[in-house]
C-alpha cells in the first residue's frame, strides 16, 4: 500500500466518467459581457484617437490665421485715407469702428442715440440738440466773450468729429484756423501734398490758413491712416504737435532729442496715438502753430506756469477784463497723474479692449466708454462683479460733479463782484490780482470741464485742481474787500 506524503506533488488520479478531467483540460471562452467591454474600449481609443487629431489641425489652423491675421483683399499704401478700402482688409476692425456711430446718454449727460447706418439719411448730418450751456450756464459766466460761450455741446463718436466741427457755431460765426483741424480730421495726406511731401512743412501751411479753405482739402475724420504705418500695421504718430510736445516733455525729463516713432515702445503707442488728439493745447503767435504747452511737465501747474512765461491770452473776459485761458481737452496729461498710467494701464486697454477672434485678438475700434463693456475692460484686472465696478466709477463721478459745482460757484461769484468793482470805477491796477485769480480759477476748472472723463482718470488730482480753483476764486474775491482807492 503506498502512502501519499504531503510533500508529494504528483497530480491525483482521477476516475474515469466522473467529468472531473474534462474540467481540467477545457477553459471557458469571454463572456458576452467581457466582448461588449472590450468592444467600448476600442471605440472609445477611436474616439479620442479622432479628437487629438482634430486639436492638433485646430492649433495648425490656428497658428496659421495667428501669424497672417488679415487678408490682403486690397493694396493698401500712405496715401489711403478712406477707411472703408482699409476695411476691406479688416473687416472686423472696421465694423466695430463704424459702431462711433452710435450713442447713448451717460449718467452726467451724453447726445440721443442714432442709428448705426451709412444711407443717404446720414446721421452724421445730424447734429445733437444737447446744448451745455443751457444745462449750465455759468459756463457762459466763465467764457464770456468767447466762442464757447456761444455753442458748446454735448460729445459725440469719432465718426461725427469733422461734421460736428464744420457745423458749430464756434466756427459758422468766428473766424478760425486751419490748425482746428488737426484734431477733427485725417489730415496726415493732407499735410504730405501741403508740404510737397514733407509733413512738417504741410503741418506749418495747414496752421496758418484759414479753417473755411482747409476744411475743403479733407473728406475724412480720423481714419486708420492717422494711427497705422499701412505696410506693417504698426502704430505710428502722424502728429507734428505731439511729436514736437513730446519731445519738449521728455527734454524736461532730461532725454534729449527723443524721436516718438524710434523710441517709444509698443504700449507708449497704446497712449501717444489717442494723445496725438486728446490733450491741452494752443495757437501759437501769428503763424497759429498748434502747440503742446509741456515743455515744464505734463499737470495742470506745469501747463499754467508755461503760458505764464510765454505770456500766452486766447481772449479778454467780456464781463471782467482779464485775460484768459481756454483749455482744451486734456485727457491724456489727466490719465499722467492717475493710477492706471502708474500701473502701466494705456488708453486703448479700456477704450479699445481687445476682443477674441478664433486665435487672434482684434483691437475693439469703438472706441466709447469702458463701462459699455466692464467685462473686456476692467475685468481683465479687477475681480469683481460689474455691478461694484460700475458703482465705483459712478460714485467718483458723482463726487467729481459736486466739487466741481462748488468751484463753478465761486467762479461765478468772483466775476460778478469783478464786475461790480469796474462798475464802481476800479483800475485795472486795483483789479489786477482778482484777474490773475480768475485766470488760474477759470483755467482749472476748464481744465477739468473739458476733460472727459468726470473725474475717474485720476480722482485725487481732479478734486486737488478743483478745490485749487474754489480756492483762487475765494482769494480773488478777497483782493477786493480793500476799499477802492485804498489797495
Amino acid at each position: 500500500m503506498t502512502e501519499n506524503h504531503p510533500d508529494d506533488q504528483r497530480p491525483t488520479e482521477v476516475p474515469e466518467g466522473t467529468g472531473a478531467a474534462e474540467e481540467q483540460t477545457t477553459r471557458p471562452g469571454p463572456s458576452r459581457q467581457h466582448k461588449l467591454l472590450i468592444g467600448a474600449a476600442v471605440i472609445a481609443m477611436a474616439v479620442v484617437t479622432v479628437g487629438v487629431a482634430a486639436l492638433l489641425i485646430n492649433i495648425a489652423e490656428r497658428r496659421s490665421e495667428a501669424q497672417d491675421p488679415f487678408f490682403r483683399v486690397v493694396e493698401l499704401d500712405d496715401r489711403t485715407v478712406d477707411a472703408s478700402i482699409w476695411g476691406q482688409n479688416f473687416p472686423l476692425q472696421f465694423d466695430s469702428y463704424k459702431e462711433t456711430l452710435l450713442m447713448e446718454e451717460g449718467m452726467h449727460g451724453g447726445s440721443e442715440a442714432l442709428p448705426a447706418v451709412l444711407t443717404e439719411d446720414d446721421p452724421r448730418a445730424q447734429t445733437t440738440s444737447d446744448q451745455k450751456l443751457e444745462l449750465d450756464p455759468r459756463l457762459v459766466d466763465m467764457w464770456a466773450g468767447y466762442a464757447f460761450a456761444v455753442d458748446y455741446r454735448e460729445l459725440r463718436g469719432h465718426a461725427y468729429m469733422l461734421h460736428d466741427q464744420r457745423v458749430t457755431e464756434r466756427v459758422t460765426q468766428f473766424n478760425q484756423p486751419g490748425a482746428c483741424l488737426n484734431c477733427h480730421a485725417s489730415t496726415y495726406v493732407l499735410m504730405q501734398d501741403l508740404g510737397d511731401g514733407d509733413i512738417n512743412a504741410g503741418f506749418d501751411v495747414m496752421n496758418k490758413m484759414a479753417y473755411d479753405d482747409v476744411t475743403q482739402m479733407v473728406d475724412h475724420p480720423i481714419t486708420c491712416i492717422d494711427c497705422h504705418d499701412p505696410e506693417t500695421m504698426e502704430l505710428r504718430i502722424t502728429r507734428p504737435a505731439f511729436i514736437n510736445g513730446i519731445a519738449a516733455y521728455k527734454a524736461s525729463q532730461g532725454i534729449k532729442d527723443y524721436d516718438v516713432n524710434r523710441d517709444a515702445t509698443t504700449k507708449d503707442m497704446r497712449a501717444y496715438v489717442c494723445a496725438q488728439c486728446h490733450v491741452e493745447y494752443y495757437f501759437k503767435g501769428e503763424e497759429k502753430t498748434l502747440t503742446f504747452p509741456w515743455a515744464n511737465g505734463l499737470n495742470i501747474d506745469d501747463e499754467l506756469a508755461y503760458y505764464d512765461e510765454d505770456g500766452h491770452v486766447d481772449w479778454t473776459h467780456e464781463r471782467t477784463g482779464a485775460e484768459m485761458l481756454k483749455a482744451q481737452h486734456p485727457e491724456f496729461e489727466m490719465w499722467n497723474q492717475g493710477v492706471h498710467a502708474a500701473a502701466g494701464v494705456t488708453c486703448a486697454d479700456c477704450h479699445m479692449p481687445y476682443q477674441r477672434e478664433g486665435a487672434m485678438k482684434v483691437s475693439e475700434h469703438h472706441v466709447t466708454s469702458p463701462l459699455e463693456n466692464i467685462n473686456a475692460s476692467c475685468q481683465t484686472c479687477h475681480a469683481t462683479s460689474e455691478d461694484e465696478l460700475r458703482d465705483r466709477v459712478e460714485t467718483i463721478q458723482e463726487r467729481h460733479v459736486r466739487t466741481r459745482d462748488t468751484a463753478q460757484d465761486a467762479l461765478t461769484e468772483l466775476i460778478e463782484e469783478i464786475e461790480a468793482a469796474r462798475a464802481a470805477g476800479a483800475t485795472d491796477a486795483e483789479l489786477q490780482e482778482a484777474w490773475e485769480y480768475q485766470r488760474k480759477a477759470s483755467f482749472y476748472i476748464d481744465w477739468v470741464v473739458s476733460e472727459n472723463s468726470l473725474g475717474f482718470h485720476a480722482p485725487g488730482e481732479a478734486l486737488r485742481i478743483l478745490n485749487d480753483a474754489t480756492d483762487a476764486a475765494r482769494k480773488g474775491q478777497l483782493s477786493l474787500r480793500t476799499p477802492i482807492g485804498e489797495q
